[in-house]
This record gives structure tokens, sequence and C-alpha cells, in this order.
């Protein structure tokens, strides 16, 4: 397994953007594919977005399509979540997460196996 480390978080207006990094250590940063999490308080973990091994394929949560993108660059080990049109309810703790294997998809929390320790992101009206 990698170990994670977020990075990136802080306050913002709402309208406003945020990049998020999740650095990984190891050297078989390519063989796992990616995501990202998020947890508000009083709520469950949810699916974010996910990222295949080679970054071709994506896919993300319906509240953050359009507005949220996420990338990967193998060669720094590391996974990003752009976040722009940042509203209220955008608001949580967010967390890298890895896991063997193809997909990279998977919304349920138990399916991934490593986690950053998290980022939090607070967005102000």
């Amino acid at each position: 397994q990698v170990q994670l480390v977020e990075s990136g978080g802080g306050l913002v207006q709402a309208g406003g953007s945020l990049r998020l990094s999740c650095a990984a250590s190891g050297r078989t940063f390519g063989s796992y594919v990616m995501g990202w999490f998020r947890q508000a308080p009083g709520k469950e973990r949810e699916f974010v977005a996910g990222i295949s091994r080679s970054g071709g394929s994506t896919d993300y949560a319906d509240s953050v399509k359009g507005r949220f993108t996420i990338a990967r660059d193998n060669a720094k080990n590391t996974v990003y979540l752009q976040m722009n049109s940042l509203k209220l309810e955008d608001t949580a703790v967010y967390y890298c997460a890895s896991r063997a294997g193809s997909i990279y998809n998977t919304a349920n929390a138990n399916n991934w196996g490593s986690w950053g320790q998290g980022t939090q992101v607070t967005v102000s009206s």
C-alpha cells in the first residue's frame, strides 16, 4: 500500500477555486487507481472523483460534475483535485484514497485500501 498526504485545503468564498494535491510514497503509485472522498460533519464519507491508473479515465459524483477535475501525474506520484465554482455544500474534509485493481469509481469507502489524513475545505458565503 502507499502512504498518502493531502495538501491545498483552506478557506475560500463561494464561487472560488482550490486545488488539492495528494502525494504518494513508494515506487508503485502507477499501479493504483486513485480517488477523492469528502466527509462533512454529521455525514458519511462520500465519493467525489476517481481516476484510472493511467489517468485516461475518470468518474465523478453527480454533485461535482462539471465543477471538479481529477488528474494524476505518475512521474510525480501525485493526484490532484481541481475544484471550481465552489459551493457552501462543498465544505468538508477531503481525503484521497488508493486501491489496487482497475475499478476507480467504487463509491464504497470500504473498497479503498489506503487513506490520507484529510485536508479541510471551507466555503464561505
